[in-house]
């Protein structure tokens, strides 16, 4: 089925709706997983996003999205200039991922404070992005809900208990996905919901005492 946004793309600024929209979208998932602009952010460009992403503006909207900019935002344009007079530390590199990554894809590392995080994701055509690894679990994060991700402890009941905060809190879960790399060890779970949850939903999982870290990461689709 085809959609009338894969028609006539994003409202949005910039000549491409992947390297612009898509690279911005990118980046405002990014700065979640820190909880907001990050101190240093080290952006790694592959494939087409290397090759001519600087004059597709990719690096601006990328840079954009991690100060919290939106697509259709006028900023984007002097993003660079507005991130370094605000003391955002970034670099970008090219680089060469697996022969299987997107032709679109970024590996984003960001510094906040002591919260570190890296994230891949993918810029898919009409401004739609996938999240595909978060510090070294593999995930699918489309950007289309309010989600809330976070990294806990692999023990029985945790989902049980997760979801049922959840509902205490009025909220719908729309997907939930769990990957662990061995039993026993750290499980990450991605929870997708259809209404936006405060800052307290995500504080009541943060109080879990099995719960090593949790974000939310805002809609970022029209």
């Amino acid at each position: 089925m085809v959609s009338l946004l894969d028609i006539i793309g994003p409202v949005m600024v910039g000549p491409s709706s992947s390297h612009t929209a898509g690279a911005c979208r990118l980046g405002l998932l990014a700065r979640g997983l820190v909880g907001g602009t990050p101190d240093r952010a080290k952006l790694e460009l592959h494939g087409s996003f290397a090759r001519t992403g600087e004059g597709h503006g990719t690096d601006r909207a990328l840079v954009a999205g991690l100060m919290g900019f939106r697509p259709d935002d006028d900023r984007i344009r002097t993003a660079l200039e507005i991130a370094e007079r605000e003391g955002l530390d970034y670099r970008f590199e090219k680089t060469t991922l697996d022969e299987e990554a997107h032709p679109n894809t970024v590996r984003i590392t960001l510094e906040r404070g002591e919260r570190h995080a890296v994230m891949t994701g993918s810029s898919l055509g009409a401004g739609r992005v996938l999240v595909t690894a978060i510090d070294g679990f593999p995930v699918e994060v489309s950007g289309n809900y309010h989600t809330i991700v976070l990294v806990a402890e692999d023990i029985p009941g945790s989902i049980a208990k997760i979801a049922t905060l959840l509902a205490d809190d009025g909220l719908n879960i729309a997907n939930m996905r769990l990957t662990r790399q061995r039993r026993g060890g750290d499980a990450f779970m991605v929870i997708e919901l259809d209404d936006y949850p405060d800052e307290g939903v995500r504080d009541h999982i943060r109080a879990l005492p099995w719960v090593r870290w949790a974000f939310r990461l805002d809609k970022v689709s029209a």
